[in-house]
């Protein structure tokens, strides 16, 4: 196990991260004293980044092919507005 004061998680974090990156437990010590224990995730417990949604794919499964003429974009900005007023 290695052995990691509070300054050394602070001054030098890069080298006790790559301790845990290579699958060693890190002991933190305290004004001489065991203080914690540090253990890497397992990959298991690692967050995962969510996956970003397909907008497009949304949008043609709502709308289909449909293609609005301006003056439809117009009638429906219009009633956007009548619906915020009122």
């Amino acid at each position: 196990m290695k052995t990691a004061t509070v300054a050394d998680l602070r001054n030098n974090f890069r080298r006790v991260s790559s301790w845990l990156e290579h699958g060693e437990t890190v002991q933190i010590v305290k004004r001489g004293r065991p203080f914690a224990q540090l253990t890497a995730l397992s990959p298991k417990h690692q967050a995962r980044k969510a996956p970003k949604p397909d907008v497009m794919a949304r949008l043609k499964e709502v709308w289909g092919d449909r293609v609005f003429s301006l003056e439809e974009v117009e009638e429906m900005r219009a009633a956007e507005r009548e619906g915020e007023e009122g």
